[in-house]
């Protein structure tokens, strides 16, 4: 059986204190892992977040589109230092609440396309920080830095699977691994297997199960039984994270360009989705 998820940005985009309560809201709707959007981490409650999950007995992971002035392939030295420092931040907070996994676009800032494709300074300038930040990561407890590729209206930076594995190699500290997202995927890659299959259960970390328009998982184009026989042949243990946005979002809509609902609230998206990806496990021999 799976580990399915749910990120925070289900009910909110700025999680602070007043989120907390939803880490037990995950565990009572049925999932094993919260992931926790990491969008304010000046304010972040680390220690009830910390006591909230124990209690709730389910396991935090944690997200992030890197900030502008955070972005690893800028031009500018002082920015690329800027999120080096950044990503060392978010392993510090990790190692605080007991997450071992830190995904998301963390090689670039989220957003960010030059109007041309990837460089090969930019491929070095984020290779170069990514390695101050895995070995970092591996020096204080050796959380996980899991590197998303994203759709091209996103980032020009990392796309699809293929790339993600061969800068996860470049990188070299073997705690830089691979997210991938259904979402991104169904623009990207010729096929949800070979993606898979190029990470293997050696860079494969985290997964986020997201429909093709980003609504209920299970009602849209995404192929969900060959993705998942193909998540249990690599042996694939990580979790599956179901994460949407609502409309009424800020910051983050403006990025992910989500204009209507999908369902009454967040929450019952997240309820359907859970349900309609377990039935679809279940048929899986």
């Amino acid at each position: 059986m799976f580990k399915y998820g749910v990120a925070s940005l289900i009910w909110t985009e700025d999680f602070s204190k007043d989120g907390v309560p939803l880490i037990a809201k995950a565990k009572s709707l049925g999932f094993d892992v919260i992931d926790i959007s990491m969008t304010n981490t000046e304010k972040f409650p680390s220690k009830a977040v910390k006591k909230a999950a124990k209690d709730a007995g389910i396991e935090v992971v944690t997200t992030i589109g890197m900030p502008r002035d955070c972005n690893l392939i800028d031009p500018d030295p002082a920015i690329r230092k800027n999120g080096v420092n950044k990503l060392k931040s978010l392993v510090d907070i990790n190692l605080e609440i007991d997450s071992k996994l830190l995904g998301g676009v963390i090689y670039a800032a989220w957003g960010y396309i030059s109007g041309k494709p990837r460089t090969e300074d930019e491929w070095k300038w984020s290779v170069e920080g990514m390695r101050q930040a895995g070995e970092y990561a591996k020096k204080t407890g050796n959380v996980v830095l899991a590197v998303e590729p994203v759709g091209r209206f996103e980032s020009h930076f990392l796309n699809i699977a293929d790339d993600a594995v061969r800068y996860c190699k470049e990188v070299g500290t073997g705690n830089v691994k691979v997210h991938l997202d259904a979402f991104h995927m169904i623009r990207e890659e010729s096929s949800f297997t070979k993606a898979v299959e190029t990470c293997g259960k050696e860079y494969l970390a985290y997964v986020h199960v997201c429909e093709n328009n980003r609504g209920i998982p299970g009602t849209g184009l995404v192929p969900w039984k060959e993705f998942f026989i193909a998540l249990k042949k690599i042996g694939y243990e990580g979790a599956l994270g179901i994460e949407s946005f609502d409309p009424s979002f800020k910051e983050i809509n403006r990025l992910a360009a989500i204009w209507r609902k999908y369902a009454d609230t967040g929450e019952e998206l997240a309820i359907q989705g859970l349900a309609n990806l377990k039935k679809i496990e279940s048929t899986i021999k």
